[in-house]
């Protein structure tokens, strides 16, 4: 039997949505993201969340590099930002991540909000 509690929620879903940008370029993405209405938890907006890192990766032929060479490995000091947005607004903050950011490759992960109220049946 499947618990109601674990399936996501449609009306004025939450989701959360992170990406990795680097550092000179996070609070541009931060911002753009917060302007485009992820990030809104009640009467706070803007909210967010950051993890510093190295980011990693060879371009391949056929690629533009932000950073780096094509062919050479590379790494950079990255932010993973996580903000959470109602699910109406995905288009709308992606497009505004895409704006702000500087690689041509993007990826950006989207993760439903579940009631994890494991309790009831």
């Amino acid at each position: 039997m499947r618990n109601k509690n674990l399936t996501p929620k449609r009306e004025g879903e939450l989701i959360t949505i992170e990406m990795f940008v680097p550092e000179t370029h996070a609070e541009k993405v931060r911002h753009a993201m917060g302007e485009a209405g992820a990030g809104r938890i009640g009467n706070y907006t803007h909210c967010s969340f950051s993890v510093k890192g190295i980011g990693r990766y060879q371009p391949g032929q056929g690629a533009a590099p932000a950073l780096g060479r094509v062919g050479k490995l590379e790494e950079v000091k990255e932010e993973r930002i996580t903000m959470q947005c109602e699910r109406r607004l995905i288009k709308k903050v992606v497009t505004a991540i895409k704006k702000a950011h500087p690689y041509e490759e993007i990826p950006v992960y989207v993760y439903p909000l579940l009631d994890a109220n494991l309790t009831s049946g």
